[in-house]
This record gives C-alpha cells, sequence and structure tokens, in this order.
C-alpha cells in the first residue's frame, strides 16, 4: 500500500491551506471584486474545496450555511466576518487532511459513489478552483497595497520552489 503520490497530494494540499490562511488574513474582507465582498469569495471557495474535494454527493453543508451564501450571482443577507471564515477554513483543512490520510495511491484512481471522475480528479479540480479565486482575492490586495502577497511553497530540498 503505497502513499508515495498521497504524501505529495498531502504536502502541497497543506500549501494550499497555508497560502488560503495567509491570503485571509492580509486581505480586505470588504473589498468589492466582481459586485460581491471578497469574503463572500472567500467563503465560496472554501465551501467548493468543502463540498467537491472529497464527494460532492456524500456531503453536508456547515451549520451556518444559508440559500445562495456560497453563490457568486447573488449577494446574501448572512455576512460572515474574517473570524467566521478562519474557523471554516480550519474545519475544511482538518477534514481534508484527515481525509487525504486515510488515502493510499491506488485509491487515487477509485470514483467515488455518484461521481463521475476519479478521487484525483476530484483533488486536482479543487486545486485548479481554489488557486484560481486565492488569485483573484490576492490581486485584490496588490491592487489596495501596491505589495505581493506571500503565498506557501516548498523548498528547494523538496524540489519546489520558495516563494516569499
Amino acid at each position: 500500500m503505497s502513499k508515495e503520490l498521497v504524501n505529495a497530494i498531502t504536502r502541497n494540499t497543506n500549501h494550499l491551506f497555508t497560502s488560503a490562511e495567509i491570503m485571509m488574513q492580509t486581505c480586505n474582507m470588504d473589498f468589492v471584486l466582481c459586485e460581491l465582498p471578497v469574503w463572500k469569495h472567500v467563503y465560496h471557495l472554501l465551501h467548493s474545496c468543502d463540498r467537491f474535494f472529497i464527494n460532492p454527493n456524500v456531503y453536508t453543508e456547515p451549520d451556518f450555511h444559508v440559500e445562495g451564501l456560497n453563490s457568486l450571482n447573488e449577494m446574501s443577507e448572512k455576512v460572515l466576518s474574517r473570524e467566521d471564515l478562519l474557523q471554516y477554513l480550519e474545519t475544511v483543512r482538518i477534514k481534508t487532511m484527515q481525509y487525504l490520510d486515510s488515502l493510499t495511491d491506488d485509491m487515487l484512481c477509485d470514483v467515488p459513489q455518484g461521481c463521475k471522475g476519479n478521487r484525483l480528479s476530484l483533488i486536482l479540480s479543487q486545486y485548479r478552483h481554489f488557486y484560481a479565486h486565492l488569485g483573484n482575492i490576492n490581486a485584490t490586495t496588490i491592487i489596495e497595497t501596491n505589495k505581493w502577497p506571500r503565498v506557501a511553497g516548498g523548498s528547494v530540498k523538496e524540489g519546489l520552489y520558495e516563494y516569499e
């Protein structure tokens, strides 16, 4: 039961969540991006990761969720604070890391119940989605501060780049 691939995914997922935490601590949650405040974009990316990383067909909404809260097509009456979002990030991080810890490399090819793609496809699609929104939100910080937000990367020792 090899875990070489799962271990690589786990390392990169740690970087993903660390970059998200940095982004959430440095962005202006009230900045308006595409007619919606950034906090709504942050919730959208976290909610999508929470729902689609493992299996979107076996999912329970968070207790605080209300209809449309994750939609980038409509404003919500409910507003989430930075603290709410950081707490949700930690919940999603723990859930995701526990899931990855339960996998072996062979399991990455398995298709979860009700899904069209395998586990690896679900994971990679969330990486793409997550980083697209993280980049958009970091761009708002660049616009406001004229500074490049720090992102997490691997070390040169791991064969990855160290970003600052």
